[in-house]
């Protein structure tokens, strides 16, 4: 590959971060809303058969086969400490690409990427509660949206998490 060609190479990838800044995939989860960085999401599918590994965590409802990787999936509401709640034709799977570490996340439906600047950011509320998954809140009119930190939510379960993941299916 020339010069050239890397020159233009990292002038699509600084473009394409640029046009992806502050734009946020909103999803419903137990009655609020919430959002992560869409930079993070590669797709979003609905719900499969997932196969329950032994001895995990409970809120990673075991694996799936996504095109013939084994990707470990998280039910972000047992994540959350909420109560279980069947999953039916509005469950969707987001999958998301954290330092190439693949993920599934299980939420209750997904509704819409939003444009949320940093103005429109406050930081995440404090009362003695560890929460460093949340990176903030964002307002949007009147409305609030729950910012995730996809990093540190998925780095939290990253041991159990890297165990599953990226598995080749023949």
């Amino acid at each position: 590959m020339t010069n050239a060609a890397l020159a233009i190479d990292s002038v699509d990838v600084q473009q394409v971060e640029d046009s992806q800044r502050d734009l946020y995939l909103t999803f419903h989860l137990h009655g609020e809303d919430y959002g992560i960085a869409i930079n993070y999401v590669t797709e979003i599918i609905g719900i499969q058969k997932i196969t329950n590994v032994p001895d995990m965590p409970d809120c990673i409802k075991g694996v799936i086969n996504l095109r013939g990787r084994v990707i470990p999936v998280m039910d972000i509401r047992l994540r959350f400490g909420l109560p279980y709640r069947d999953y039916d034709e509005r469950t969707c799977v987001i999958v998301v690409d954290v330092n190439k570490l693949t993920t599934g996340l299980v939420v209750d439906r997904v509704k819409e990427v939003v444009e949320i600047s940093a103005e429109q950011i406050e930081p995440a509320p404090k009362h003695g509660v560890e929460c460093s998954y949340i990176e903030g809140m964002g307002k949007i009119g009147k409305n609030v949206k729950i910012l995730l930190n996809i990093e540190s939510l998925i780095s939290l379960d990253k041991e159990v998490m890297s165990d599953v993941d990226q598995t080749e299916v023949a």
